[in-house]
């Protein structure tokens, strides 16, 4: 019984924990291959049902969250050193809204689903990137303009909300990057 409970916990923790080496593609899939756990299984049935490709869904995810399941942005601080508020309810894996993820459950009828269950997270990101694709004419593979829609929401991607922000543009830029990268990566590895 005992070990049974320590097999449990330990393969908890193990879901818990965000994935080391998270710049390469094949190390997060091969560390994330567990009973319960298998990314790349939830990442390509992502792909499947929305057309994103799995290195556009993990570009996406690693640079809004780094994998960590429980990620938040920081707190704004009161005085300059009392912890306050945060600036959004961005949450888990997608950093996804809470009404944003209230209109995931709502459209995909998946009200179980969570923000820091990878699963469920990508599935998110795979939905809305489909979405960017109907109503702002993104290609799926467009990882540059997805994460520009992603981060702004269809409406302010489509009022050009992005082209006076550099900072935004540095991270579109970075998910462009990290999904080529990825691309290459899982072409080669053994999964």
């Amino acid at each position: 019984m005992r070990a049974a409970l320590l097999v449990f916990l330990l393969v908890l923790g193990g879901c818990a924990t965000a994935p080391s080496n998270i710049n390469n593609a094949c190390s997060v899939f091969q560390q994330k291959d567990g009973w319960f756990n298998n990314w790349y299984a939830s990442a390509k049935r992502a792909e499947r049902t929305y057309g994103v490709p799995v290195s556009v869904l993990m570009a996406t995810i690693r640079v809004e969250s780094g994998f960590k399941g429980n990620a938040r942005p920081p707190r704004s601080k009161l005085l300059g050193f009392i912890p306050w508020k945060r600036p959004s309810s961005a949450y888990g894996y997608s950093q996804a809204l809470d009404g944003t993820w209230m209109d995931y459950k709502r459209a995909t009828g998946r009200w179980g689903a969570s923000r820091n269950n990878f699963s469920d997270a990508v599935d998110f990101v795979g939905w809305y990137h489909r979405r960017s694709h109907e109503r702002n004419g993104i290609a799926l593979n467009d990882t540059y303009n997805l994460y520009l829609a992603y981060y702004h929401g269809h409406a302010g991607y489509a009022r050009g909300a992005w082209k006076n922000n550099p900072g935004i543009q540095r991270y579109a830029r970075k998910a462009a990057a990290m999904a080529s990268d990825y691309d290459a990566q899982i072409r080669a590895c053994r999964l």
